[in-house]
């Protein structure tokens, strides 16, 4: 049984962590295949991204869709309840490029090179 205290704690339960929301994000823009993701995602390792995958999965979040076919094809979607946090990945990324504004102004060197997707 999970304890919850705040309606955040059963967000970040689901979408918390340093690569779903990022996760979802691009699987917003349109389904993509693992390998694509993978690419598009600095730093994640092909396991963590299965592990992440199969997380929002379970979740109900992204839909998986195996071609069954050689070579294999499986092409990840973001699914009708994983749109109810469009709104939610929308804020987040604004307050972070509002973020990376401020800081840098500030005078702190960031590198930002946001996608072209």
């Amino acid at each position: 049984m999970k304890n919850y205290h705040l309606g955040i704690e059963a967000t970040l339960d689901v979408i918390g962590g340093k690569w779903k929301a990022l996760i979802i994000c691009l699987l917003m823009k349109k389904p993509r295949r693992t390998l694509e993701l993978e690419r598009l995602i600095d730093g994640i390792s092909q396991k963590v991204l299965i592990q992440q995958l199969r997380e929002l999965e379970r979740d109900g979040l992204v839909h998986r869709k195996d071609y069954q076919q050689m070579p294999p094809k499986v092409v990840y979607s973001v699914t009708d309840y994983g749109r109810t946090a469009n709104s939610l990945i929308d804020v987040m990324c604004h307050w972070g490029k509002e973020n990376i504004r401020r800081r840098k102004a500030l005078g702190e060197e960031i590198n930002w090179q946001p996608y072209d997707l």
